[in-house]
């Protein structure tokens, strides 16, 4: 059996994508030949055949030196770097830098280029090299290039060479809670829990036990239809927010409403149903809020809160008209676009504007909703700031969205729709996954010089101190798969990581924001460097720290910047994790690739050899139980350098259910799994604000992490 042509190899090396990588035993693997060539088509790249593979590596050829400038020029703050310029040879040039506050520099330093020129037609194409200044300010420049009557331009982006933390923080350790807030709700939420819910809950951890921030679930849009997906990481947009999460009784023109009485008994009605159910019901609680809010909507507005409401439309611009837009037609036609009339799938088409002009009172309204949680979401972050948390509101943005969705309507230009991203094979997902969701393609990414990426990024760090962002190694190399083919017949793809980080740590300089990467699973060693040396945080799990020999890492040896907490949504809470529940169910559910016995011993000897850690430093006793254990295991935390440390809210009330398998879907009722306290009771949030036990182990988070206390060596 032959391998792939070196025609291929090549034409896949140029476009970055991988034709052989080290899998998460470190066994080099190939990438079959009809996994590149269909990675290629996404890309827009034909190789089929060796005609197709030559022909596109001429067009590759071309693209470049076709091009006057880059598509996009990245400079780093103190750092000198160059960027090339394509001329007719010979033909003399001038190089103008405008910058963002609006004055220019000229003069830029030509560094010598010895390229030889490239026949492009009749014409002979020059490379030219010139410096990037190190002094140059942070910011979005335009670098413009003149030659003879001929003008063209390009984006320049300067980012923080490292990002520094922010002034509230400073060089101090915090702590703060973790939670998925559709499940935490309290006796005034609509059956899920809100952003009222999670304003209350970080004044309670912050002014009763010190916390510094509050890490929420995404709160990215879902479809406005039934059945509204349960998984806030495979959310119709990330760009915009779920209007599940608005309080409704919070918006000012409730206020202002003469009739409530009816809006107060579907609420009632819809908290009894909540009660008396096993799990979230996503649907009948947003069939009830939205009812609700479309009474709000109709009720007047004053001037002020009217100029206030265009001001926000104006911001938004096309992003949001597109977003409302799609839910209109989602709402006629149903959430998958692909099934919509062929003159309704493309944002641009004439139809689709007169949809929206026919509809435009239903379209608005879908406007409106995004404004509320706008204006929520700023009282959220401002209040959790207010009562002394340094960080506020840290969000979580997913990886990517919905192939059917708004996101991936509206960007459809800029995503690879015929492959999805997922995850080769590691040691907890022996069968790999595929997640569902189309990647962004580098090439158009670059084309349009990293805009749609910047607004994501712009939006995630708009009303928080700090993001986390899951699966942050897809910033550098991405698994995708090709549709139909199973998540072990993938292979990654490279995007530019300087581009992508340095437009995170921009955006993040200038929110006063952390930045925290989800840098789970198989990683390149010299990925975790390059983010630490650019100021991002990193994540570590307790269960999956080891040293050399496999044993517990020791907890200096720990990554100071970096967020640290004992488990992670993807695990059962501690409780149930110590009980071996993770197991259990991946049999149950006919996920794992040996033994269920094998699986336990090999886990049962991990969490000794982690018990035996916590006897050796003097944290647990011979005989403790499961409280005492897991109020250890949050104490080792503190005994890291690590400067974020994060208690679960789950663990804090002793939940023993798992809110998500990976893997599955429909098999467990994933992201569905309301709060409850060590016997399954559904909790609610005024429980937790008077849980001993919640009490007990927010109060360690806050003695390991106070100003005072250094982690011992």
């Amino acid at each position: 059996m032959t391998g792939p042509s070196p025609a291929l190899i090549e034409l896949a090396r140029r476009h970055g994508v991988a034709t052989e990588y080290d899998d998460w035993t470190g066994v080099r693997t190939m990438v079959a030949e009809a996994t590149l060539v269909a990675v290629l088509a996404a890309l827009g790249v034909p190789a089929g055949t060796e005609r197709e593979c030559a022909d596109a590596l001429v067009a590759h050829d071309h693209d470049y030196w076709q091009r006057s400038l880059p598509p996009i020029v990245l400079g780093l703050d103190g750092v000198a770097s160059s960027f090339w310029v394509h001329v007719t040879h010979g033909d003399p040039v001038e190089i103008t830098l405008a910058l963002e506050d609006g004055t220019e520099r000229t003069g830029l330093r030509q560094l010598e280029n010895n390229r030889a020129p490239y026949a492009l037609g009749d014409r002979q194409i020059g490379e030219a090299t010139f410096e990037l200044p190190a002094d140059l300010p942070l910011g979005y420049h335009r670098l413009k290039l003149t030659v003879g009557p001929f003008v063209t331009d390009t984006p320049v982006v300067v980012s923080p060479a490292t990002l520094t933390l922010p002034a509230r923080l400073g060089e101090r350790r915090t702590w703060g809670l973790t939670t998925q807030l559709y499940s935490t709700r309290s006796r005034n939420s609509w059956g899920t829990g809100d952003l009222t819910d999670l304003t209350d809950l970080a004044v309670w951890s912050a002014a009763e036990h010190g916390a510094g921030y509050i890490l929420v679930n995404p709160l990215h849009a879902a479809a406005p239809t039934a059945p509204m997906e349960p998984s806030p990481y495979l959310p119709t947009s990330r760009r915009f927010v779920n209007p599940l999460y608005l309080r409704v009784e919070a918006i000012p023109e409730y206020a202002a409403m003469r009739r409530r009485a009816g809006i107060r008994e579907a609420r009632a009605a819809i908290q009894a149903r909540a009660a008396g159910a096993a799990l979230i019901d996503r649907d009948a609680a947003w069939q009830a809020k939205r009812v609700a809010l479309e009474q709000v909507y109709r009720v007047s507005r004053s001037a002020g809160r009217e100029l206030a409401y265009t001001a926000y439309r104006a911001r938004e611009g096309r992003s949001l008209d597109d977003f409302a837009i799609w839910c209109a037609l989602a709402e006629q036609h149903g959430s998958n676009w692909h099934t919509w009339p062929t003159e309704l799938q493309h944002p641009g088409s004439p139809a689709v504007a007169a949809f929206a002009a026919e509809h435009s009172g239903a379209v608005d309204f879908h406007r409106w909703l995004q404004w509320q949680l706008d204006d929520q979401l700023t009282a959220a972050q401002a209040t959790a700031v207010q009562v002394g948390m340094e960080l506020g509101i840290m969000g979580d943005l997913a990886v990517g969205v919905d192939p059917d969705g708004a996101d991936a309507w509206a960007l459809q230009d800029v995503l690879a729709l015929g492959v999805s991203a997922g995850a080769p094979p590691d040691e907890f997902n022996q069968l790999g996954q595929d997640w569902s969701q189309p990647p962004w393609r580098p090439d158009r990414l670059v084309e349009q010089a990293y805009r749609p990426f910047r607004a994501l990024v712009n939006t995630a760090l708009r009303h928080a101190g700090g993001v986390r962002i899951d699966h942050i190694i897809g910033m550098f190399r991405l698994w995708w798969i090709p549709k139909g083919a199973a998540p072990t017949a993938g292979t990654y793809v490279r995007y530019d990581h300087d581009a992508m980080i340095g437009i995170i740590a921009l955006e993040a300089h200038r929110a006063g924001a952390v930045v925290v990467g989800e840098d789970l699973g198989t990683v390149e060693p010299w990925v975790r460097d390059y983010l630490r040396d650019r100021g991002l945080f990193g994540t570590s799990i307790l269960w999956f720290e080891s040293d050399e020999s496999g044993g517990p890492l020791p907890a200096q040896r720990w990554r100071e910047n970096c967020l640290s907490s004992v488990t992670t949504h993807d695990l059962p809470p501690t409780a149930g994790y110590l009980a071996g529940a993770h197991v259990r169910l991946r049999e149950k559910l006919g996920l794992l690739t040996r033994p269920a016995a094998e699986e336990l011993a090999q886990d049962r000897a991990a969490q000794s050899a982690w018990l035996d850690e916590l006897r050796r430093v003097g944290l647990l006793g011979p005989d403790a139980d499961t409280e005492a254990t897991v109020g250890a295991l949050y104490r080792y935390l503190g005994r890291t350098p690590s400067k974020l440390l994060a208690l679960s809210l789950a663990d804090a009330v002793g939940e023993r259910r798992t809110q998500n398998q990976p893997g599955t879907t429909d098999e467990y009722p994933n992201w569905r799994v309301p709060l409850g306290g060590p016997d399954g009771r559904q909790l609610l949030l005024e429980d937790v604000f008077d849980d001993p036990r919640a009490a007990a182990l927010a109060g360690a988070m806050a003695e390991v992490t106070a100003a005072h206390a250094r982690p011992p060596l």
